[in-house]
C-alpha cells in the first residue's frame, strides 16, 4: 500500500505541474463568471439556467481532465522505459495500477472541490443562500462518477495502443452511457426475442452514470437524496470502479512491457 500511494503522489505532483487543470478552470471560471454576471437573478428560470449551464461546463472539464490524465499514466512509463526499473524497487503490477488509480482520482478531487467551493461562492454570492448538504451529495457522487471514469480509461490505456484513442473511445463510451444506457430497458420492451433479452443483459451489465448526476439539487435546489439510496449509488460506483481495475490489472500483468 506504502508503493501505491508513493504511485499516487507522484501522479498528483504530475497533473498539477501540467497546464491542463489551470486552463481548464480559468476557461470555466471566466465563462461562470459571465453568465452569473447577468442582470435576470429575478427570474427563477434563468437563475435555473445559468446554474444547469455552469454546472454542465465543471462536468465536461472534469471529464476532461479525468480522462486525458488517466489515459496517458500507463503508457507514459512504458514510453518513457520508467516502468523497468519502478517494478524493480520491487512494485508489484497491482500497486502500479492502484497507484495510478489512487493518483489520478485524488488529484481529480481536489480539482472538483476547487470548481464545485468557486461555483458555491459564485451562486451564492447571488442568491444568498448555501445548501451544503445539497452541494456534498451532488459533489461527492460526482467524484465517485470519476473513479468509475478513471478506472474504465486505465483499462484501456493497458488495451488501446495510444491515450489519444483511449481518450476519445472512453469519452464516447462515457457520453453513450450517459445518454443511451438509461433508454434500453424500453427500447427491449419493443424488441423480439431473443434480441429483448440481449438488450436486458446489457442494461443491467453496462455501469448506470446516470445515477450519479444529481445536478438538480443544485440548479432547482432539490430536496435530499435519502442517505441509504444515496450509499447504495456510491458502493455501485466503487464497486464498477474496482472491477475495471481487477481487469485492468489483469490485463497489465499479461501485457509485454518491451
Amino acid at each position: 500500500m506504502n508503493s501505491s500511494l508513493a504511485i499516487a503522489s507522484i501522479v498528483i505532483k504530475e497533473l498539477y505541474r501540467r497546464k491542463d487543470f489551470y486552463v481548464l478552470f480559468i476557461l470555466t471560471a471566466v465563462l461562470t463568471i459571465s453568465l452569473g454576471s447577468i442582470n435576470f437573478f429575478n427570474d427563477d428560470r434563468i437563475v435555473r439556467f445559468v446554474k444547469e449551464a455552469c454546472l454542465l461546463l465543471i462536468w465536461i472539464a472534469l471529464l476532461t481532465i479525468a480522462l486525458t490524465t488517466s489515459a496517458r499514466q500507463i503508457p507514459m512509463e512504458c514510453e518513457s522505459r520508467t516502468i523497468f526499473p519502478l517494478l524493480a524497487k520491487p512494485v508489484s503490477r497491482w500497486d502500479v495500477v492502484l497507484g495510478k488509480f489512487i493518483g489520478c482520482w485524488a488529484a481529480c478531487g481536489i480539482a472538483l472541490l476547487v470548481f464545485y467551493l468557486f461555483f458555491a461562492v459564485i451562486s451564492g454570492g447571488k442568491e444568498h443562500t448555501w445548501p451544503l448538504l445539497n452541494y456534498f451529495q451532488a459533489a461527492w457522487l460526482h467524484w465517485v462518477f470519476l473513479a468509475v471514469v478513471i478506472a474504465m480509461a486505465l483499462l484501456g490505456s493497458v488495451v488501446f495502443a495510444a491515450p489519444s484513442s483511449n481518450s476519445t473511445i472512453c469519452f464516447v463510451v462515457v457520453i453513450g452511457i450517459l445518454f443511451v444506457a438509461r433508454h434500453l430497458n424500453q427500447v427491449a420492451m419493443q424488441e423480439p426475442e431473443p434480441l429483448s433479452s440481449v438488450i436486458y443483459t446489457f442494461y443491467y451489465l453496462l455501469p448506470h452514470l446516470e445515477f450519479f448526476d444529481v445536478r438538480d439539487l443544485i440548479i432547482h435546489g432539490a430536496a435530499l437524496i435519502p442517505w441509504g439510496p444515496w450509499a447504495l449509488a456510491s458502493l455501485y460506483g466503487m464497486a464498477y470502479a474496482l472491477l475495471f481495475l481487477m481487469v485492468g490489472w489483469v490485463a497489465f500483468r499479461r501485457k509485454a512491457l518491451n
